[in-house]
């Protein structure tokens, strides 16, 4: 009976602190959401002011997007999310998420403004697996390369020079290593062509 009655106390309180630690969890849980929600918005908005400056628009960015459908300029099979800026109402830019195949160890993926002029206001590598010391140079923690980008167009250089030097270009390639910033000049022409292609759409939005 001392045995029984033992397990009932043991097994009672193991599911007491079952409950209690559940209880715990969803407290913890209900008091942190709105946090790390506000902390996601606030990085996501401190990345598109580094590419976007603050003063081109007065909506909710992070909240005023569109699904695009999959298209290879954007080097996405699936749709992919634009952020609309917009200022007294007029749409003033277009952040896209565009994706550069062909980096030496795989896909890079990339935020590129362009404002409603076709113009990149600016552009940052989001994520890659590039090497150390070689194509992470693309990160704007290892080189001020991709900040090359801003102010460019398809007039700003002409189309045709929208390559790295090695291949006639206008833009740097590294040392060492040419197949990455290669990737990433074509994918940010690629997303000039793709606003080119559909500005009525976009800037009607």
């Amino acid at each position: 009976m001392n045995i029984l009655a033992s397990i009932r106390r043991n097994s009672l309180g193991l599911a007491l602190f079952a409950v209690l630690t559940a209880g715990l969890i969803a407290v913890t849980h209900q008091l942190t959401e709105h946090t790390i929600a506000d902390n996601i918005v606030t990085a996501q908005l401190n990345a598109f002011n580094e590419i976007l400056p603050a003063d081109r628009y007065t909506n909710d960015l992070p909240n005023d997007t569109v699904m695009l459908n999959p298209d290879p300029l954007l080097g996405s099979a699936e749709p992919v999310k634009a952020f609309i800026a917009r200022k007294e109402g007029q749409v003033t830019a277009i952040i896209f998420q565009t994706i550069a195949p062909g980096g030496y160890n795989g896909n890079l993926d990339l935020l590129v403004a362009v404002d409603r002029d076709g113009v990149v206001t600016g552009s940052r590598v989001i994520s890659h697996k590039e090497t150390p010391g070689l194509g992470d140079k693309v990160d704007l923690q290892k080189s001020d390369w991709i900040l090359s980008f801003a102010g460019k167009s398809l007039d700003n250089p002409e189309e045709r020079r929208w390559k790295v030097k090695k291949d006639g270009g206008t833009f740097d390639q590294f040392t060492g290593a040419t197949i990455t910033p290669r990737a990433v000049v074509r994918a940010v022409k690629n997303t000039l062509i793709y606003f080119k292609q559909n500005e009525d759409a976009l800037l009607s939005r």
